[in-house]
């Protein structure tokens, strides 16, 4: 917790003291953790002397803001017209089954983590996952397993076996 407290001060300067600083200062707390936490809107509430409501509401109104940290391998299913109509939905569904988690959460293991969005401009590659970095074209259900046993960890009892 002191940590976080001294880390938010470095982006809490005084010359930030003001409403109008409020959506900047939440990007910036995401783009610093990766995410937005309850204990860091409380302190930029209390930073700006405004309701923790009112920075909550703001953070939940713009969907860039993320309240959940990333995996170390964020799977970003696109859901826009094109990808939804090739079959998005049935590759988003085997995602989340295949790594045992829903839309905007993380794994156990912080491997993976799974988002929607609603368009990642492919859509002439529809339905596409992004994993990473790495764009994933024309994706159907089966061929999510065979994408993510070359993505995943191999344990040590797999290991073992071979």
């Amino acid at each position: 917790m002191e940590e976080l407290d001294q880390q938010l001060a470095e982006l809490l300067t005084p010359n930030r003291k003001d409403r109008r600083h409020l959506v900047s200062l939440l990007q910036e707390v995401q783009r610093k953790f990766g995410y937005i936490t309850k204990e860091a809107m409380l302190a930029i509430a209390d930073f700006l002397e405004t309701p923790g409501s009112t920075v909550y509401g703001i953070a939940t109104f713009y969907n860039q803001f993320r309240f959940t940290p990333l995996g170390k391998h964020p799977v970003t299913v696109c859901m826009g017209t094109a990808c939804h109509l090739a079959g998005g939905r049935l590759v988003l569904e085997a995602m989340a089954r295949e790594l045992d988690i829903e839309v905007g959460g993380i794994a156990s293991d912080h491997e993976f983590s799974l988002d929607r969005v609603a368009c990642v401009g492919c859509c002439a590659l529809a339905p596409v996952v992004i994993i990473g970095d790495s764009v994933y074209p024309r994706m159907t259900p089966p061929k999510v397993e065979e994408v993510l046993v070359c993505i995943r960890p191999v344990s040590l009892d797999e290991s073992e076996k071979q």
